[in-house]
């Protein structure tokens, strides 16, 4: 199970419309983490790792750019130099 601290849900719940553009799938901290369990989202702790997340995904992100990696609507950005990749 993985651990979600209060800056990864503040995160999640503060911009999942990038996500989930149609409607908020959560609406508060508690349902963040529950959404995120579910998920199976990942914490990464870099650039570099949400690549290598990718790669083991088996997407092909050999002509992607890191800063098109991390534009992509499943990764979020939490602000302290980590990445919170959400599979839709």
């Amino acid at each position: 199970m993985h651990e979600y601290d209060d800056a990864v849900l503040m995160c999640f719940l503060k911009n999942q419309g990038k996500l989930f553009p149609e409607e908020d799938v959560v609406s508060n901290l508690e349902e963040a983490e529950a959404f995120l369990e579910e998920c199976m989202a990942v914490v990464v702790n870099s650039p570099e790792e949400v690549r290598e997340y990718f790669e083991e995904e088996g997407i092909d992100v050999e002509n992607a750019g890191l800063d098109e990696l991390l534009e992509a609507e499943e990764v979020f950005e939490i602000g302290d130099g980590r990445y919170l990749i959400v599979e839709g």
